[in-house]
């Protein structure tokens, strides 16, 4: 097990303390999480060279996650992704929730699990961090306790394993909204990407899936096949033009997906037993400042965020994510860095 170390992170503009927590292992591989959001603040990893690369885009101050969007690095909850019209039927009574993303619900609102405390603790060296959100908060029924155990193995291997538990039907769908940079900054175009997943989610206008699930054959969402992402970004596929780039959910098959770079050969898997991934290539992230002085833009990125596909509330035959009073939720999602 990792060697965990805390320390204060600096302040909130309303003088809240925000606390990291620093998890080394034996071979030269960190995580830093945040108690505000549960966030990854910063993952370094060796390169071919053994040179340190921090392949996890992020700021340097509270306030920046605070007050920036893009959830970089965030808890996302209770419901990741977008539900239709911000509003859901359970149980046969109406919950409307807010409108933040046009006039659809997007990552639990704009004060969701990524904009609030954690407590963090060292359980014989796996950082488990838990809160407890009240029956209402952003309008969804029932209190829910959630943990989320982040732990980092001597196989340079992060695990964020999900746990949780309402006293009253609801809606849970956790993710995580790291953007990955093998390369430490810059484009991630030359990357590779190859994904097991042989159909995805066609998504309207707003990014708010459809229904129907579309066959990757013949398509630049085809990555059964290791693909460069620079090479298929930009083409001419309706989907794709929509959004400048990939914002989608793929149905995985395997439940994994690999992303290489060759400038510093650092290959990253990610396992999960989620049905769904959100590959998003950071289509939407302006340009802005970043850690010790590095910069991010449109497509710097490349986030992975594991989940129950989106609108499944509004889509028939998506796996569902209501969780009942008495259920236990438990989910683990792995990513692993190695060098090619």
């Amino acid at each position: 097990m990792a060697v965990i170390t805390f320390s204060p992170f600096g302040t909130l503009s309303d003088g809240r303390a925000v606390t990291a927590a620093r998890l080394e292992n034996g071979h030269g591989c960190t995580a830093t999480i945040l108690d505000f959001g549960a966030t990854i603040q910063a993952v370094t990893v060796p390169d071919r060279d053994g040179k340190s690369v921090d392949v996890v885009l992020g700021y340097d101050t509270p306030d920046e996650y605070a007050t920036s969007g893009g959830h970089l690095g965030g808890t996302i909850g209770r419901v990741g992704n977008r539900l239709g019209g911000a509003v859901f039927s359970l149980n046969g009574q109406v919950y409307e929730l807010e409108k933040n993303n046009g006039e659809n619900h997007l990552h639990g609102g704009s004060k969701g699990f990524d904009r609030k405390f954690w407590e963090m603790k060292d359980v014989d060296g796996a950082l488990v961090c838990s809160m407890t959100s009240p029956d209402g908060d952003a309008n969804y029924p029932g209190t829910l306790d959630v943990t989320v155990t982040f732990v980092l193995d001597e196989d340079n291997a992060l695990h964020l394993i999900y746990d949780a538990d309402t006293d009253k039907d609801t809606l849970v769908n956790l993710t995580n909204h790291s953007y990955f940079n093998l390369n430490g900054e810059g484009a991630v175009l030359g990357h590779t990407l190859q994904l097991c997943a042989g159909r995805f989610c066609e998504n309207d206008k707003g990014g708010l899936p459809t229904g129907r699930l579309l066959s990757v054959e013949g398509t630049p969402f085809d990555f059964r096949k290791e693909q460069k992402i620079g090479d298929v970004i930009g083409a001419d596929h309706p989907q794709l033009q929509l959004f400048g780039g990939f914002d989608h959910n793929f149905v995985l098959g395997m439940r994994g997906a690999v992303v290489y770079s060759p400038v510093t050969g650092i290959e990253m898997e990610m396992r999960t037993d989620l049905p769904g991934v959100q590959v998003y290539t950071a289509n939407g992230l302006s340009e802005r400042a970043g850690k010790a002085g590095s910069r991010m833009d449109r497509h710097y990125g490349i986030c992975l965020e594991t989940q129950l596909f989106p609108n499944a509330m509004k889509c028939w035959g998506f796996p569902s994510p209501v969780l009942r009073a008495g259920q236990h939720m438990h989910t683990e999602t792995v990513y692993s860095f190695r060098i090619r």
